[in-house]
């Protein structure tokens, strides 16, 4: 009711208003709304502190629209896709790997690891080897930090393998990721195959290639590597010579090291020594405020001297088990225990069962072994909120209390939000106390995640969680038909595709015996299903991201001809739903280009990597990491063609870009000093009007404008635009993008008649000022044509329709592609206001300015012919209508036999074509009513 309910409540508010870092939220109102607000706060603290720099790059651009300025940044390195989750899992494993505080004596093996660094090339790689538990992590881990702090300009990659079978284990990612890691040190951009077997055949060629570039060492370290799954068949590439300036340590168990690698130079972890005994299980004990007595100190001392006692994990695990009796128990009892626990596994196993015997009724001791068993069958781990849910009897108070007893024993750990095991021999011990009894235990819990994800699936919940477990959990289950439906659920393939998985999927597809092809023709035969479902326009943004997606397999399959039709229709429905002019249509344009590229079709592929090009500056701005990455293709292409020179232009006009987009995410990514600008504000609009400070007020209205803090933006842009008025006129260009960015604003707010008034003023300005080709007036043109259009004032809309087609006559000629888009544009328009015979030449131009541009079979003429076609029907002229259509359905075929792999080359220079979705009728028309 708006009180405060207890003194105790009263005294933690007045706490925490006290504190810089602590965020209180004030509500009143109904459960949900506050768990709303609070997802809401927490997710715009995230937003601006942690992702703040990417929401940084339109600062001083126009705003556009806001679906415009935000495509996703899938991309980071050219079109290779890289998976966030991956990356956190390594940085985690990483942490987790050197949280002891304890060193071990590890000195004189810091010693050994700084002497290969510096030892004269050629050198083999350095094994570090040693049973289960010995400390290789951390002994790896710790001689990174040191490395790291020592040697600034040395590169170092690192990778830690978890679980046999886990994600962490399977070769070609490890690859992938150490390859990207590579490049974006290097600051090279290139193609990167996805095909497992040429991903790890290139890589000494990559390594070769890239070391060169780094003005440093390289040390690549991978741990656990004997854990990777065929480690000695997909890791050939460490038996060749390395090159001069990169050196490889790996680690692994004695008894699992491959007999080919014994023959490397050796660092072998000896067992600890009884000073460092005594240290690791004085600070367990100490931590616990527990005193051993001399007596027990000597016991444990006669204990741990043998191989399998004296191991890290054992003395460690060791000293958390007596700490945890601590001074409410009997020590000599559980040190008794201990001693006749001879090995790590055994070890966990009393472990279990003094939690076992913590709990206070048979119910939790279930629910304790249910939680051990799925955590362990599964592929990645499960979350709390996953085991809430398959276990509805847990509350949320005895599953806390379970995972901190799980944790704080070494059992469980949290690796991106997920429990999992934190050594193997936990995992082994959890076999051996609940799943003896043999593969039906594993099999009946595998059966109740398959459930559980399954049911998440039939309603259309398709996360990444269960893109992860789900075919994984069909393949160890044997059951090939399921994992066949479940790859064919377009939203699993392509959220596997989409991280870079691709090596897992096409593993799926290879057990349930489908090759390329066909399985080419099943994803294609389902999206054509899906299709027929979907309506609306967010429907059909996220049908044009399946067909991409699809597209983009295919192509990394070398499905080239396959590959071309489900990206063509990618295109035409971000045209059609979007806008010509989106970045996601720049995005379509390049994924097409890059198959042209592949199949040697270097003209296509250039035309369109320059429309992307096209699009992607006027989104964006001249300085912008996209624009880089279409300049890179560029320069690709040119080299490709001998063109050495137009390349080399273009590769160091994509170097400043990505230069300058480096130095302002800085080392803590940027948006630090954004903050530390906002802070100044007050400073800033009391001091002198100038126009660095409009144009400051400016970026910060941005800024807020794209953390959807509307009110505080409009603020910012308002004094941004008073001030250029007062110090600039109000007729200076300046002024112009401030009324642009308001406008775009207050359309966003769906104040339509503020954003004309805006929009109008800022195209007054910028057609005085500017050229009449200028990329801000057409800017300007297209979103207020485009307001216009929305508003239902269409003889407004026609000028500026118009002006769209002389301005990209202008910038390009008059028989260029995007000329024709907009003549198409302004047809649709006359369309709508029954004006067909103004629109019959437009179509018919722009119908003749495709064919010579792209070939009489292509997807824009076919589309183009449909919409004739209609005209002609409405204008009662049948026979004409009948031989336009027919041509459309040609083309139609055309595609369908391209999908079935029959038709290559045998077409015209573009060759390629996309499905026509809807026959003739009138309708027809309004799917290009949205351009």
């Amino acid at each position: 009711d708006g009180r405060v309910g207890s003194v105790a409540v009263q005294q933690l508010i007045e706490q925490i208003s006290c504190m810089n870092k602590a965020k209180m939220i004030d509500h009143v109102g109904g459960v949900e709304e506050g768990a709303y607000e609070i997802y809401n706060c927490v997710e715009k603290i995230i937003k601006q502190d942690i992702l703040g720099c990417e929401m940084t790059d339109l600062e001083g651009k126009d705003l556009g629209n806001k679906e415009d300025s935000t495509a996703p940044e899938e991309e980071i390195f050219g079109d290779v896709l890289w998976d966030a989750h991956d990356e956190q899992e390594q940085m985690e494993a990483f942490q987790h790997a050197s949280n002891s505080t304890c060193e071990l004596g590890f000195e004189k093996y810091f010693e050994r690891l700084n002497d290969l660094v510096a030892a004269p090339a050629p050198i083999p790689p350095l094994l570090v080897s040693g049973g289960p538990g010995s400390g290789k992590s951390l002994l790896l881990s710790k001689w990174i930090q040191l490395q790291q702090k020592h040697s600034p300009n040395t590169l170092i990659l690192y990778h830690f393998v978890g679980r046999p079978m886990s994600t962490s284990s399977e070769s070609a990612l490890i690859i992938k990721r150490l390859t990207l890691k590579l490049m974006q040190h290097s600051w090279l951009v290139s193609p990167l195959t996805f095909d497992p077997a040429k991903l790890l055949e290139e890589f000494p060629r990559w390594l070769e290639k890239l070391s060169a570039r780094h003005q440093g060492s390289i040390i690549i370290i991978i741990d656990s590597i004997d854990q990777i799954q065929q480690a000695e068949k997909h890791m050939k590439w460490l038996i060749d010579p390395l090159p001069v300036n990169v050196r490889v340590i790996v680690s692994v168990n004695v008894e699992t090291c491959p007999q080919a690698w014994r023959l490397w130079p050796t660092l072998h972890l000896d067992p600890l020594n009884s000073r460092d005994v005594k240290s690791l299980i004085s600070a367990e004990c100490n931590s616990a405020n527990v005193k051993l007595t001399k007596e027990q100190e000597k016991k444990l001392e006669r204990h741990c001297r043998s191989a399998t006692t004296c191991n890290a994990l054992y003395v460690t695990l060791l000293g958390k088990t007596i700490a945890c009796v601590g001074n409410t128990g009997n020590i000599d009892e559980m040190l008794q225990q201990c001693c006749q626990c001879q090995d790590t596994v055994s070890l966990y196993r009393l472990v279990l069962r003094s939690i076992q015997e913590s709990l206070q009724s048979d119910k939790e001791k279930g629910l304790l072994r249910e939680i051990l068993c799925v955590i362990g069958v599964s592929h990645n781990g499960v979350s709390e909120s996953e085991l809430m849910e398959l276990y509805p009897e847990l509350t949320s108070a005895v599953l806390a209390s379970l995972l901190h007893s799980l944790h704080k024993m070494c059992l469980l750990t949290y690796g991106c939000g997920l429990l999992k095991f934190q050594h193997l021999q936990a995992w082994e011990m959890v076999k051996l106390e609940y799943m003896e009894t043999g593969e039906n235990v594993i099999s009946a819990y595998r059966q109740k995640l398959v459930e559980y994800f399954t049911m998440q699936l039939s309603q259309d919940r398709v996360t990444w969680r269960s893109a992860d477990e789900l075919p994984w959990l069909f393949q160890q289950q044997g059951d090939k038909q399921k994992l066949h439906q479940c790859l064919l659920n377009l939203f699993v393939s392509q959220n596997l595709y989409k991280r870079g998985h691709f090596a897992e999927l096409l593993s799926y597809w290879q057990l349930v015996g489908k090759d390329k092809s066909s399985m080419a023709a099943e994803y294609f035969d389902s999206l054509k299903e899906y299709e027929k479902s979907s309506e609306g326009e967010e429907s059909m943004i996220c049908l044009a991201d399946l067909y991409e997606t699809l597209g983009r397999f295919l192509k990394d399959l070398g499905l080239l001809s396959q590959a071309v039709a489900p990206l063509q229709r990618s295109l035409e429905i971000r045209e059609t739903a979007l806008d010509p002019d989106h970045p996601r249509v720049a995005q379509s344009l390049h994924q097409l280009a890059g198959v042209y590229v592949q199949w040697k079709k270097f003209g296509n592929a250039e035309q369109l990597y320059k429309q992307a090009l096209e699009i992607s500056e006027n989104a964006y701005g001249a300085e912008h990491p996209r624009v880089a990455r279409e300049l890179d293709a560029l320069a690709t292409l040119y080299q490709k063609q001998n063109k050495y020179e137009q390349a080399e232009q273009l590769r160091k006009k994509s170097f400043k870009i990505r230069q300058k987009a480096a130095r302002q995410k800085g080392s803590l990514r940027g948006f630090a000093l954004l903050r530390q600008r906002a802070l100044q504000l007050e400073e800033l609009t009391l001091g002198k009007d100038t126009p660095d400070n409009a144009r400051t007020l400016n970026e910060l209205g941005v800024l807020y404008y794209l953390q959807n803090n509307l009110e505080t933006a409009e603020l910012f842009l308002k004094r941004s635009l008073e001030m250029r008025e007062r110090v600039l006129g109000s007729d200076h260009p300046d002024c112009a993008q401030s009324l642009n960015n308001l406008a775009a604003l207050y359309n966003e707010k769906k104040h339509y008649d503020k954003a004309e008034e805006l929009y109008e003023k800022a195209l007054d300005i910028r057609r005085r000022a500017l050229a009449p080709d200028h990329p801000s007036l057409a800017y300007t043109v297209k979103h207020l044509a485009v307001l216009y259009k929305k508003m239902g004032k269409l003889d407004k809309a026609v000028p500026l329709y118009e002006l769209a087609v002389e301005i990209r006559q202008k910038s390009f000629g008059p028989k260029h592609p995007s000329v024709a888009t907009a003549l198409v544009n302004l047809a649709v328009l006359y369309c709508q206001m029954k004006k067909q015979i103004e629109a019959l030449p437009l179509y018919e131009r722009a119908l003749k300015i495709y064919e010579d541009s792209f070939g009489h079979m292509h997807p824009r003429v076919g589309e183009t012919l449909k919409n004739l076609a209609v005209l002609s029907y409405e204008r009662g002229d049948f026979e004409k209508a009948a031989e336009l259509y027919k041509r459309a359905m040609e083309i139609k075929e055309a595609e369908t036999l391209l999908i079935g792999g029959k038709a290559t080359s045998r077409h015209s220079s573009s060759g390629d074509t996309f499905s026509l979705k809807s026959a003739l009728s009138p309708n027809a028309l309004l799917e290009h009513g949205q351009r």
